[in-house]
């Protein structure tokens, strides 16, 4: 597993994109990959508590796609490990 660096994924950055993700909170180790089917692995250490876990991860997505954390929205999957995130303009 590895962590992206700043902008690695900049070319999935195209509004309205969505990103599904496959979460593991609590994690020991920060990582983002994606796999060959397109959807996105995160571990985080953040627990999953109060949104932190899903927090952490748009903290994690943004970067990698190299835009701000607030362009990411939350579309499925607040309480779930798998979620849904859609990039806005």
């Amino acid at each position: 597993m590895s962590t992206p660096t700043k902008g690695q994924w900049s070319t999935h950055a195209l509004p309205g994109a969505t990103f599904a993700m496959h979460v593991t909170p609590r994690a020991r180790s920060i990582s983002l990959t994606q796999t060959p089917e397109g959807t996105f692995k995160a571990s985080v250490t953040a627990p999953p508590e109060d949104g932190r876990a899903t927090a952490a991860v748009a903290e994690l997505l943004a970067p990698a796609l190299g835009v701000a954390k607030t362009r990411l929205t939350l579309l499925q999957g607040a309480t779930s490990r798998r979620k849904l995130f859609r990039l806005d303009e």
